[in-house]
C-alpha cells in the first residue's frame, strides 16, 4: 500500500491523446533521463506510486492510467498502436525529448511497440514480466478472473475478496486504500475502473476459446527495438514461462534478462528485488 506521505509526493494531471483524456501522476524534479511507468491489465497508475517514489530521487518519473483504465477516458480503440501512441503523447505533453519506458505485463506490449516505432524518443526499455508469448496457465487465470468479474460489487470488501485480498486480514487492511482507489461508485455498489470492453473480450475467450488478434507482431517489434532492453521475469510467474526465457533473450542482442523472486506482479510483491534489478541497468545504460 502506498503511504499517505507518498501520495502527497507527486502531482497529477490530464492531457489529450487522440479521442481520450489520459490521467497521469508525476514524481520528482528534472535531472537524469525521465522514466515512464506503464501498468498491466489488472493494475493502474496507483500501483506504481511506491516504485516511483523510490526512483524519482534524481529524475522525473511519470505513471499513467492507460486508456480505459483508472481515471483515464474510455475509447473505441484499444489497439496496441493506439495505446503506444498515448505513451508518446505523454512524452510530448511533458516536453520530454527522450525517456526510458518501464512496462509491466500488458503495459509491456505498449512500451515495446512504442520503442520499436519511435526509436528517437525511447532511450531504454524495461519489460516487467512481459513476453510476447503468454503461458497457458496464466492466460487461463487472467481470462477467467476478468471474464467473471461481477458488474457490480456490493462493497469494497466484496471486491477485495474477489481479487484475492482478504479484507479482514492485516495484509488486506494494508491494501484497502488501493482498492478504494481502484473502484468507482456505480448504482448498487462499486465497479473496477476499467472499460467493460475488457471483461466482454475475455468472456468471449472463455466461451469460444477465440483470442482477439492484436494486429501487430510483438516478436517483430521486440526485434526492431534499437535501445538497451531489460527483461525482468518473476521466478514464480504463471504468465512468463521459464521455458520462454531463451526465446525472449534471443529476440534482440540488446536484451539483458534477469529474474526476481516474485510472481507476476514483480514490483508489487518484491519492490526491493524490482529496484535491485532495475537500478544497475539504469546506471549501466546512462539512465
Amino acid at each position: 500500500m502506498a503511504a499517505m506521505a507518498e501520495l502527497a509526493l507527486h502531482r497529477s494531471g490530464r492531457f489529450k491523446s487522440g479521442d481520450v483524456e489520459i490521467f497521469y501522476r508525476l514524481f520528482g524534479d528534472k535531472g537524469r533521463l525521465p522514466l515512464v511507468l506503464v501498468h498491466g491489465l489488472s493494475y493502474f497508475s496507483y500501483d506504481w506510486i511506491e516504485p516511483a517514489v523510490a526512483l524519482c530521487k534524481d529524475r522525473q518519473v511519470a505513471a499513467m492510467d492507460m486508456r480505459g483504465f483508472g481515471d483515464s477516458g474510455w475509447s473505441k480503440d484499444y489497439s496496441v498502436p493506439a495505446q503506444a501512441g498515448d505513451i508518446v503523447s505523454l512524452l510530448d505533453y511533458l516536453d520530454w525529448p527522450k525517456a526510458i519506458l518501464v512496462g509491466h505485463s500488458m503495459g509491456g506490449r505498449s512500451c515495446t511497440y512504442a520503442a520499436a516505432e519511435e526509436q528517437q524518443r525511447v532511450a531504454g526499455l524495461a519489460l516487467v514480466d512481459f513476453s510476447p508469448e503468454n503461458a497457458p496457465a496464466g492466460s487461463k487465470r487472467v481470462a477467467q478472473t476478468v471474464a467473471n468479474t461481477p458488474e457490480v460489487f456490493a462493497s469494497v470488501d466484496e471486491a477485495m475478496n474477489y481479487f484475492g485480498a482478504d479484507a479482514h486480514s492485516p495484509q488486506g487492511a494494508s491494501q484497502r486504500a488501493r482498492y478504494e482507489a481502484y473502484l468507482r461508485p456505480v448504482a448498487g455498489g462499486f465497479a473496477p475502473k476499467r472499460d467493460d470492453h475488457y471483461r466482454n473480450q475475455f468472456k468471449k475467450i472463455v466461451e469460444t476459446g477465440e483470442r482477439p488478434k492484436l494486429g501487430v507482431d510483438l516478436w517483430e517489434s521486440l526485434r526492431k527495438v534499437a535501445c538497451p532492453i531489460l527483461v525482468m521475469r518473476g521466478t514464480r510467474s504463471d504468465l512468463f514461462a521459464a521455458e520462454t526465457k531463451q526465446k525472449v533473450a534471443a529476440a534482440n542482442v540488446r536484451i539483458e534478462l534477469v529474474e526476481v523472486d516474485a510472481g507476476h506482479n514483480v514490483a508489487g510483491e518484491n519492490l526491493q528485488g524490482f529496484l535491485a534489478a532495475l537500478r544497475p541497468w539504469l546506471e549501466k545504460n546512462g539512465g
